[in-house]
């Protein structure tokens, strides 16, 4: 574990970060309608203050936690941004509420149970779930509500997810909690076309990372108080249970559910036919299907229920500035394709539209407020798609855009629905500029530069030392106005310059110690004047790992993750974690194994070479005889991808056993030998321990 500082008594704001926090508030028209509407239809507030995790050992969600954002205090605590506490209030707002009702079926959200809302659509046999929440006890819990305070018992008839982010599937089998988990036979899941693949893609290739980073994100286990975490923008935090999912069953946009064509339009749809979509109904509800690729999920889709002149936006608009490259990592999304989706939804939904609800925050209702808000969402992400571009022609980097182009224009930034408290112009800016030239902002200076450890040590011995950097930090920490990035560049180069290998830098205890006890207090004033709930959080996680070092991670289990995963996508996960240098300096031949899964049919054939593990489906003629063939059951192969770090220890063991069957078990340990497994708690804010293997450069420095 990193050396940590002893914890200490809560950082104070100091006097510019509390003028700037209450000045914020007086930019923006006053509007007292989001309070209303946050609180219009509520018909239950939750049953009880915390929900526990399926074992009872921890909580996975605690609306005790943030009670002091509803005790009634108008005015932000000096420790947080007035216009960020207004949001934190405004999404604390839990419970039950009717969005809308009509003669035949009602719709239902259950908010504040977790990051995102679970809505509730009465169909004619059953009910309709849209999105059940992140985890199985917050799903669980969040359908518990709405039976109890409608007396509706009809079972679930179907789920709808309406994109591929954990927060709207990871719920799905809390659902069946009432039915002991028991999935009902013939149970209809929709989803965008696409789901399953970007799922997977974003939750297993590169989930460790993103869980690791998700923790400073959402800052779920840091303490909930106006000296700590606040929400974050698009919800409270996320759920810290099980992670669930029920794979679909029917794909919008799929081989089964083609856009309608014209000849086919019904006309009670309301909506008049366009081009690309799709006239389904779920359990007897009329609905239209527009898909949305590319927006704010790579799969994504709104719809439109006819019958109650209501329209789901997904995430692709909500109460809030949304991300174009999350801070906890992601692809990068396309602020053009978001903008020319709201566009097309404007034009086909708007007028014919009442009430829009979304996966966040709360509804809006009547049709000018509705197309006003979807128009300036649209402009919005059009503003930051073509100003950065504007600006990229004209030689700008990113980092300088983003310096540049510090607030929206007037038109935009006097609506609180496009304030960052989620996505921020600054990474917003980065972002776009990221999606369209790259990292290389075209300066040879920075085609190569030194990894943190290393620069800073040359950084810090070309300052003096790391005493003097320390010295100058903490000048500007107590300049007028305070210059609290610049500190926090300053000591980044003194913490890490510990790490550097080869080239260590020999800090003092006392220093190193300073060094972060200042940074961290730096980050915290950061933090304090955030308007971006995700900035605040990783600011102030930052800072608290600086005093105390990394927390044990929490585990999510994801067994169902698994076991959606295709064959391809099995060994592509199993590919990224060979240790490819290792590999290809032992091993100067290809290792061959041929995978049959029993009672499947399926076969594939792995080839480890050159450091790469290449998958083929069924037998790869090109790759030479296999050195070994190994036989398993699909269910056997997913407890050696669930086991981890004990892959090849259970691999073994079920050889052993006689459950998997293996003609070489000598070639097939070889190749496990190779696989690594993630760190749960990498370093973030200091080096990791010093290793001195690294590749040597093209050239020498």
């Amino acid at each position: 574990m990193t050396d940590a500082t002893d914890p200490t008594e809560p950082v104070e704001p100091s006097p510019s970060v509390v003028d700037a926090n209450r000045g914020i508030i007086n930019t923006i028209p006053p509007n007292t309608e989001d309070y209303q509407d946050a609180q219009r239809g509520l018909l239950a507030l939750p049953g009880s203050p915390a929900i526990p995790s399926r074992d009872g050992k921890s909580l996975v969600w605690n609306f005790a936690g943030y009670d002091f954002l509803l005790a009634g205090e108008e005015e932000a605590p000096p420790s947080v941004n007035a216009s960020l506490w207004r949001q934190g209030q405004l999404t604390a707002m839990a419970g039950l509420f009717q969005v809308v009702a009509g003669p035949r079926r009602a719709i239902h959200q259950v908010r504040g149970y977790d990051l995102s809302n679970m809505t509730i659509v009465s169909g004619d046999t059953g009910l309709v779930v849209i999105d059940p929440l992140a985890s199985y006890e917050t799903a669980q819990h969040a359908l518990k509500l709405y039976r109890d305070t409608t007396g509706d018992s009809r079972p679930i008839s179907a789920v709808i997810y309406t994109h591929s982010h954990v927060d709207h599937f990871g719920g799905s089998r809390g659902l069946f909690h009432e039915t002991g988990d028991v999935i009902p036979e013939g149970l209809a899941v929709y989803a965008p076309e696409g789901f399953l693949e970007h799922a997977i893609s974003e939750n297993v290739y590169a989930g460790p990372a993103m869980a690791r980073r998700a923790e400073y994100m959402y800052a779920a286990k840091l303490d909930k108080s106006p000296y700590g975490q606040v929400g974050s923008g698009l919800g409270l935090t996320i759920s810290t249970g099980e992670v669930t999912l029920v794979p679909p069953t029917h794909y919008i946009g799929g081989p089964r559910i083609q856009p309608t064509p014209e000849k086919d339009w019904l006309s009670s749809s309301v909506i008049p036919w366009r081009p690309g979509l799709y006239q389904h109904s779920v359990d007897g509800i009329p609905m239209v299907f527009q898909l949305t690729p590319g927006t704010e999920c790579p799969a994504e889709m709104n719809f439109y229920f006819p019958e109650l002149r209501t329209l789901c936006m997904a995430e692709n608009s909500t109460h809030t500035l949304h991300n174009i490259l999350s801070l906890r990592g992601a692809q990068v999304r396309d602020a053009h394709a978001w903008s020319k989706y709201l566009t097309e939804a404007i034009r086909t939904f708007g007028e014919h539209t009442e009430v829009e609800f979304a996966s966040h925050h709360w509804p809006r209702w009547g049709q000018d407020s509705i197309i006003e808000f979807l128009s300036n969402q649209r402009d919005m992400y059009a503003y930051l798609n073509d100003q950065t571009l504007r600006l990229i022609d004209q030689g700008f980097t990113g980092i300088e855009i983003a310096e540049k182009l510090q607030h929206l224009p007037p038109g935009l930034a006097e609506h609180w629905y496009n304030q960052g408290y989620y996505g921020s112009l600054s990474h917003n800016f980065k972002a776009v500029y990221q999606r369209y030239i790259g990292w290389f902002d075209g300066n040879p200076a920075h085609l190569w530069n030194l990894p943190p450890a290393q620069a800073g040590a040359k950084y810090v011995r070309a300052m003096g030392g790391p005493a003097e950097v320390v010295r100058i930090a903490q000048q500007a920490y107590d300049a007028e106005p305070p210059e609290y990035r610049w500190v926090v560049e300053l000591l980044n180069h003194v913490i890490f310059a510990t790490g550097a290998a080869g080239d260590a830098f020999d800090v003092p205890a006392d220093v190193l110690q300073s060094a972060k006890k200042l940074q961290a207090k730096a980050m915290t004033q950061l933090g304090y004047g955030s308007e971006n709930g995700t900035w605040r959080n990783f600011y102030l996680t930052g800072a608290e790992e600086l005093r105390t070092g990394p927390q044990k991670p929490t585990s999510h289990g994801a067994s169902d993750l698994v076991k959606s995963m295709s064959l391809e996508q099995f060994f592509t996960a199993m590919a990224k974690s060979i240790d490819g240098p290792k590999a290809a300096t032992e091993q100067r031949s290809p290792i061959v194994l041929r995978w049959v899964l029993t009672g499947t049919g399926q076969e594939c054939t792995t080839t480890l070479r050159n450091g790469v593990l290449i998958y083929v489906e069924g037998q790869d003629a090109l790759a030479g005889k296999p050195q070994a063939t190994i036989s398993l059951t699909r269910a056997a192969l997913d407890q050696l991808a669930l086991a981890g770090i004990q892959f090849k220890k259970n691999f073994d063991t079920a050889v052993a056993n006689g459950d998997i069957q293996v003609d070489d078990q000598a070639a097939a340990d070889t190749v496990f030998g190779y696989l690594t497994f993630p760190d749960p708690v990498f370093p973030i804010v200091t080096p990791r321990p010093v290793v001195s293997d690294q590749e040597p450069g093209p050239v020498t420095n």
